[in-house]
């Protein structure tokens, strides 16, 4: 970590502003790209500012804007959320990316970056993941990776459509760290030099 940067060889992660409404706000309010997110999709920028204020009130979240390196475009965010540095814990979250980045190494980076920054930097000891039922992806993403799935809070909270939505979770601990290091490298690597 260099300053609150978080520098990876495809994206960096910058701490998150309202500025950033303006770059976030055409991946956010795109349904596909908002279709997993508990909450409201922004539907205009006023709405997109209001939930980044939400976000960087939040003294338990920190934020991230996930830019490209090579032409410096924000093309997400990623947020440690429920952070408790006395506890050692945190949630991995608020992670969504513009399509154009999606298959490619943008996701896999900035995972490397903030776990980094959770174990490595903050010394957390547990840094958890959770994802909706529906969302088959994220879950076959999260066990390729190896995290351990640690059960099913049925019923857990609304989808944006009203309905019920089951939350799976999942979590990496400080000691299993390296072997997500590696990992995540690994895909990384793979997804570079194709």
């Amino acid at each position: 970590m260099t300053g609150n940067f978080l520098h990876g060889g495809t994206v960096r992660l910058v701490p998150l502003s309202v500025d950033h409404a303006e770059a976030l706000f055409p991946s956010a309010s795109d349904p596909e790209v908002w279709r997993w997110m508990p909450r409201p999709r922004p539907e205009s920028l006023p709405q997109m500012r209001e939930m980044l204020t939400q976000m960087l009130a939040d003294p338990a979240r920190r934020p991230f804007a996930v830019q490209r390196l090579d032409d410096a475009a924000v093309i997400g965010s990623t947020s440690l959320y429920e952070l408790d540095v006395a506890q050692g814990r945190a949630e991995v979250g608020a992670t969504w990316f513009d399509r154009s980045c999606w298959g490619g190494p943008c996701n896999a980076e900035s995972k490397l970056l903030i776990f980094g920054h959770a174990f490595d930097d903050l010394d957390l000891a547990r840094v958890g993941l959770r994802t909706d039922n529906l969302n088959e992806r994220s879950q076959q993403a999260l066990t390729r990776l190896g995290l351990a799935y640690e059960g099913t809070l049925r019923s857990h909270m609304l989808r944006q459509d009203g309905t019920r939505r089951d939350s799976l979770f999942y979590s990496v601990l400080a000691a299993e760290w390296p072997t997500l290091r590696d990992k995540l490298r690994s895909r990384i690597a793979a997804k570079t030099a194709t």
